[in-house]
This record gives structure tokens, C-alpha cells and sequence, in this order.
């Protein structure tokens, strides 16, 4: 059975690897291979515990979904970033940060119970919208997030993938999306 919670500090090597197989899955043939093999469970746990994420005191909530005690998805959430910065917080809209599921729980009804554990959560702090950002090559994302009531409103940004030895990074288009959850 599905459960959602909130994170706890021990669960960020769990979130880890569910973030990291999820990239990888996803994001195959979008952003280049070395990128992908590259990626270290390790070093993203511990860079979710360097932000304290499952600090209730953190101005940014991750809900987790389980299955029998194992990790299946995650959703990071919280105020908008002005030009995506933790540091440039807009409190005028909520932004759904992050949202991941284990590649075999796709199609599962996990996304969903996510989304809608996070657009309650959102709109039990008083935002009335909220956005999120999405690579534009990622057609498997936009249409989950489009069939869930978000649109593009026409605001792009790019996402910066830094390459080994000097190479100039890859740039990938961003989509944001945005909806009402007032209604």
C-alpha cells in the first residue's frame, strides 16, 4: 500500500536513489550519457543533507511516497525561486521544486498521489497558484503535469549541465507551467 510522509534526515540516501534512477531514466537521450553514468547516490545525499531538507523549519517541504517501507517518489515544495535561486524567495506563489518516482512505479498512480499531497500542502499555506519547471524535451513530464491541470505560460529558462574536462556545458530548455489551486 502507498503511504505518503515527510521526509526524515534518514531518508536521504533513499531519496537519493530514487532522484538519481528517475534522472536516468528520464532524462536518457536529453541530457548526454556521461552526465547520467556520472551521477553519485552518495554525493546527493549528502548535498540533501548539507540543504537540511528534512528540517521542519526549512522553507522547503519534501513528502515522500513508500511501499512497504521502501522509497518509491518524492516531491520537494515551497515558495517560488525567482530565477530558480533558494536564495530569492517570492512568497506570492508556491512552486513544486523537485517531483521524482522509481522509473518502475511510473504509471502507478504515485505522480498523482504526490502532486495532490503537494497542491494540498500548498494550498493549506495560503498560495492561491503555483508553478513549476520542466525540461521542454521531457514530453513523458509535460504531459503528466498538463494532464493535472498546469500550462505552460510562456516563461522559459535554461538548465546548465556542466561537462568533464573544460567542455563548455550543455544547455537544456525549460518550461514553466502554472495553475490555479484555488479552484
Amino acid at each position: 500500500m502507498l503511504t505518503i510522509r515527510r521526509e526524515e534526515p534518514d531518508d536521504a540516501e533513499a531519496i537519493a536513489g530514487v532522484h538519481i534512477r528517475s534522472w536516468q531514466a528520464g532524462y536518457a537521450g536529453l541530457m548526454p550519457d556521461e552526465v547520467l553514468r556520472r551521477l553519485n547516490v552518495r554525493a546527493w545525499a549528502q548535498r540533501r543533507q548539507d540543504l537540511g531538507t528534512a528540517d521542519p523549519e526549512h522553507p522547503f517541504t519534501t513528502l515522500i511516497t513508500e511501499v512497504d517501507g521502501v522509497v518509491t517518489g518524492f516531491t520537494t515544495f515551497g515558495p517560488y525561486r525567482n530565477n530558480q535561486d533558494r536564495a530569492d524567495l517570492d512568497p506570492t506563489y508556491g512552486e513544486i521544486v523537485t517531483m521524482y518516482v522509481e522509473p518502475a512505479r511510473w504509471g502507478t498512480g504515485t505522480g498523482r498521489a504526490l502532486l495532490g499531497a503537494a497542491r494540498e500542502a500548498l494550498a493549506e499555506r495560503g498560495w492561491a497558484e503555483y508553478r513549476l519547471w520542466v525540461l521542454a524535451g521531457n514530453d513523458r513530464a509535460r504531459r503528466f503535469y498538463e494532464r493535472a491541470g498546469l500550462s505552460p505560460d510562456g516563461e522559459e529558462s535554461t538548465y546548465t549541465v556542466p561537462l568533464s574536462g573544460g567542455r563548455d556545458p550543455v544547455r537544456l530548455a525549460e518550461l514553466r507551467h502554472t495553475a490555479r489551486l484555488d479552484g
